[in-house]
Parts: C-alpha cells; sequence; structure tokens
C-alpha cells in the first residue's frame, strides 16, 4: 500500500492507495510545530481508525510545500514505517514537463495536481486549486505545464476582511439569492462568493486564449465546491487529483 501526503500551508491530504484504488482519504490542519515522533503517532492512529496496519505501507509519497516539515517526516516515516518517503520535486520529476521560467519555484502540490489531472482528463487542461491561495495552472495541449497565476484564497481573504472591521460579522460561504445585497451578511457573501466566481470567469477566459483552445477546467481543493456550483466553466470537480498525482509519481520511483 502507498501512503500519499499533500502537505499544504493550512491543511494536509492525506490517501492510502492499494494498487490504483484510493482505498481511504483525510484532510487534516497542517501544524509545522509537530515532531517526527509526534507525526509518527498521529499518523499510526490515523491509520488504526481504519483498520490499516502500518506494515502495510510499503511506499511514502509526499508534496510539501511547507519545507520546515520535510525532515520532521522524513524522521517520522523511517521510524514508524520502516521506509524513506520520496519526496516530489517540480524541477525534478520526469512525469510532466515544467515549461516555466524558474521550475524549482513551483509548488509542489500544484505539480502533484497537474500529473493527476492530466492522467484522468487529458490536455490541454485549467487546473484551478482552492486552497490558501487560489492558484490557476496551464496545461498546454503538448501536457506540459506551462504556468500559472496565484491569488488570495477565499478564506484568507475573508479572514482578512472581518479582521480589518470590526463590525463585520463572520459569515458562512454561501451565495445569497441575488448579487445586490440588501443587509450586512447577503452583501458580505456577494462579495465573496459571487466575487470568486467573477475571479475565476475571469482568468480561465485569459488562460484559454494563452492556450488557444477550449481547455477543460478542473477544480479541486476544499473550497472548490463553493465557486463550481455558480458558474458554468468548472467542467468537473476532483478533489483527489494531487493524491492521484502521488501515486503516478511513486510508480516512475520504483
Amino acid at each position: 500500500m502507498l501512503l500519499a501526503i499533500d502537505i499544504g500551508n493550512t491543511e494536509t491530504k492525506l490517501g492510502i492507495f492499494d494498487g490504483d484504488e484510493l482505498l481511504h482519504r483525510w484532510r487534516v490542519t497542517t501544524d509545522s510545530r509537530r515532531t517526527g515522533d509526534e507525526y509518527g503517532v498521529f499518523l499510526r492512529q490515523l491509520l488504526a481508525t481504519s483498520g490499516v496496519n502500518t506494515s502495510a505501507i510499503d511506499g511514502v509519497a509526499v508534496a510539501s510545500v511547507v519545507p520546515k516539515l520535510d525532515q520532521v517526516l522524513h524522521e517520522a516515516c523511517e521510524r514508524f514505517f520502516d521506509r524513506a518517503p520520496a519526496f516530489l520535486k517540480p524541477h525534478r520529476q520526469r512525469i510532466i514537463p515544467v515549461r516555466t521560467d524558474r521550475p524549482s519555484e513551483v509548488g509542489a502540490d500544484l505539480v502533484a495536481a497537474a500529473i493527476g489531472a492530466r492522467a484522468s482528463y487529458g490536455a490541454p487542461l485549467i487546473v484551478i486549486s482552492y486552497g490558501t491561495a487560489t492558484a490557476f495552472v496551464a496545461i498546454s495541449d503538448a501536457g506540459e505545464f506551462v504556468g500559472t497565476a496565484i491569488a488570495p484564497g477565499i478564506s484568507i481573504s475573508v479572514d482578512a476582511l472581518v479582521g480589518r472591521a470590526a463590525k463585520l460579522p463572520q459569515i458562512a460561504l454561501e451565495a445569497p439569492g441575488q448579487a445586490i445585497g440588501r443587509e450586512t451578511i447577503a452583501s458580505l457573501q456577494s462579495g465573496i462568493v459571487y466575487g470568486f466566481v467573477g475571479q475565476t470567469e475571469g482568468l480561465v477566459a485569459r488562460f484559454r486564449s494563452e492556450l488557444g483552445g477550449g481547455a477543460r477546467v478542473i477544480a479541486t481543493g476544499g473550497l472548490a465546491a463553493v465557486v463550481a456550483k455558480h458558474t458554468p466553466v468548472i467542467d468537473t470537480v476532483d478533489t483527489d487529483l494531487s493524491l492521484r498525482g502521488l501515486k503516478l509519481f511513486s510508480k516512475h520511483q520504483a
């Protein structure tokens, strides 16, 4: 079995593969303060809740954008799984060509998602990851990772707005019935949800124009559904892209 781990700035996604089948998946808070021992115990407990014995894990693949945790996780995997994890490095992997000016600066999570998306949906593609940041990834008709656009994510935008304005309440990320809000909560919901819908539609139009064709749009990340339900430009929501990308990456490491 393979343990796939996608470490983001806010959340960490984990999955267990038996062959090509994704048996279990979890989403937990990223905690950079944990030690290797703490992560090892936490991972063993997580697996135990789904009846997976640590001895069944014969590989670990990791995409991380939190460098502080790389060595911590390496120590945890070696001690508790007797396995050295394989870390996906965008400039070193050979599964998808990264045609940016500085491939080493591209997020490993975005490359993992791009690998998973291209394998599942072909090319050209636009992959939108709604996480700490909202990241738009362009995959050319040749199947190459050609670039990105990165904007502040939905949650941190809301937190920043509410944190700077004492009278504004916390709100649920739901669209109101109309764009013109007639009270504070509806006005905030409209600005946030329809605002991010507009951002998505605008950047997708520009990406499609620059890619030279009708690229399919695949959304991923914990908040993908918030936007997807209000725009026709998103073709599919697939929250397992990065995990499947790590599975393919692990095959190339064998």
